[in-house]
């Protein structure tokens, strides 16, 4: 059945679950078919965050971060999600922000501010097993496919006056042990850096400003990427031996290529090719083969260095333009043309003289796909503002915290795309992207890199409903997770979205037509 707008009807499974209607296409060559919706009823306080998936007892983790727990949900039957459990680390920090599973362990981050973080250990009965030191704000953990190693992105996020700056590291932990070893940065200049990355505070060390978010490993477990959102790169780990390899820029769009809507005052949608660079700052990052070649799948989110102490983030109407290199800069400096758009005042100011030589926003707005040189082979261009723009007409570039908030993300980053995972079915590969604003997952068809295709959309959200009454459906989709028709429950392949802003967990069907 062709689904053409919002079903606002609801049908409660548990006490604690909801399923709502999603918008789907019937055309889309992958559909995701709802099969539930977990709902702790927390609104905006990332109570669904990150889940990990335990086949051998078909048992979900799914991140509650302010709580400093995850929650354990049984989903052998996918259709009646029930929480049988919590994993508590609040005695180890003040939250949790990732979660893996690998055999008999689950392994949590947990921050303490500036200070350095967790990774603690439990079995599968919650049994706490240890606890290690691991870098300043530990943001994102994986295991290697081998289990041998646990991989920490710490972030090292400054404080909110930006005094403590704690540097960004890597933690590689031999589980064998619960041994660490910490890859570090200090040894690098800002002259080391490679074309196409940045940095983001004018004054800060390298070691200081590069802020690892999130790690994927080789198939071999030998190699670990992990991003450096905010500096616009991707570093490479040798996990054997603990060392940074190599890093990898990741370059600046051109949309002076691509149409994008650019204004959150231009009267609703309006695509138009812009005189702009995005920076790509991807968030989440994950791997897969193809051709005997492994390649690297980005978010494209984009993040700017915006607290009390320090901001490069401003609007491009509120700041001097370079008038050799803009004469036209009053007339584009308009509201409903770039005068709304945020960019760095850093990064747009190429000659240091204060004012700005090029327009750099934040983030691609897309997903890309890349060789593990660094060499970009695909990016889905404006696919995603134009296909919810087609499909979700007045609700396009909504926030993920009010309902009636159509077209007022275009000056920011657009929709967002946030996480990315990657799924093989039968003999396809798929990535599913999530949107983290105006909601939803995006579906490529992957298997082909440098010719990958849009597969499908779906978005379990009602713009009817009111986002703090959890009336609204899913909000905020900030991690997924894939599990193949041989690991499933239903022998059907499932994807898992954790929205952080609605703190629910929904399982989708994947359906191949």
């Amino acid at each position: 059945m062709r689904v053409s707008n919002w079903v606002s009807a609801f049908a409660l499974t548990a006490a604690a679950s909801l399923t709502i209607m999603p918008t789907a296409f019937a055309d889309d060559p992958v559909e995701l078919q709802l099969l539930s919706t977990y709902k702790t009823g927390v609104f905006n306080q990332s109570a669904a965050e990150i889940p990990a998936y335990d086949a051998a007892h078909q048992v979900l983790y799914v991140v509650n971060s302010y709580a400093g727990k995850v929650d354990i949900l049984d989903v052998a039957d996918p259709q009646n999600i029930k929480k049988i459990g919590e994993m508590s680390a609040a005695s180890h920090g003040s939250a949790v922000t990732s979660v893996a599973v690998h055999a008999n362990l689950v392994v949590l981050a947990v921050v303490n501010g500036q200070k350095s973080g967790k990774a603690v250990f439990f079995d599968l009965a919650g049994v706490e097993k240890g606890a290690v030191d691991v870098g300043a704000n530990p943001d994102m953990l994986t295991f290697s496919p081998d289990g041998q190693y646990v991989v920490v992105a710490n972030e090292g996020e400054p404080s909110k006056d930006y005094t403590n700056d704690p540097v960004g590291t890597v933690s590689v932990i031999r589980v064998a042990d619960m041994s660490v070893r910490s890859v570090g940065f200090e040894h690098l200049t800002k002259k080391d850096l490679p074309e196409g990355m940045r940095i983001g505070h004018p004054t800060a060390s390298v070691a200081q400003d590069v802020e690892p978010e999130y790690v994927a490993i080789s198939a071999d477990s030998k190699t670990a990427w992990v991003v450096l959102q905010e500096n616009n790169a991707i570093a490479e780990i040798d996990l054997a031996g603990a060392t940074l390899t190599k890093l990898l820029g990741l370059g600046y769009k051109d949309w002076s290529k691509w149409a994008m809507d650019a204004s959150n005052k231009d009267g609703g949608i309006g695509f138009k090719k812009w005189p702009v660079w995005g920076m790509y700052q991807p968030d989440s990052i994950a791997t897969y083969q193809a051709g005997g070649q492994t390649y690297l799948v980005t978010a494209n989110e984009g993040d700017a260095r915006d607290y009390d102490g320090f901001s490069e983030e401003e609007r491009a109407g509120k700041v001097e333009w370079d008038a050799q290199k803009w004469p036209n800069a009053d007339a584009l400096k308009e509201k409903p043309l770039l005068g709304r758009l945020k960019i760095s005042t850093l990064s747009s100011d190429t000659d240091g003289d204060g004012d700005l030589d090029k327009l750099m926003a934040y983030g691609g707005r897309s997903f890309s796909i890349w060789s593990v040189d660094g060499t970009q082979v695909f990016d889905s261009g404006n696919d995603f503002e134009r296909i919810t723009a087609k499909r979700l007409k007045g609700h396009f570039n909504s926030d993920n915290d009010e309902g009636d908030s159509g077209d007022s993300r275009s000056d920011d980053k657009g929709p967002e795309p946030e996480g990315v995972t990657i799924g093989k079915i039968g003999d396809k590969v798929y990535a599913f992207i999530g949107l983290e604003r105006v909601g939803g997952v995006m579906v490529y068809d992957v298997t082909a890199p440098k010719a990958a295709k849009f597969a499908g959309y779906v978005n379990n959200r009602d713009f009817d409903g009111e986002p703090k009454n959890g009336t609204a459906g899913d909000l905020g989709p900030e991690g997924l997770a894939f599990i193949s028709a041989a690991k499933s429950p239903t022998g059907k392949p499932i994807l898992v979205v954790a929205n952080e802003v609605s703190g629910t967990t929904s399982l989708f069907e994947v359906q191949v037509k």
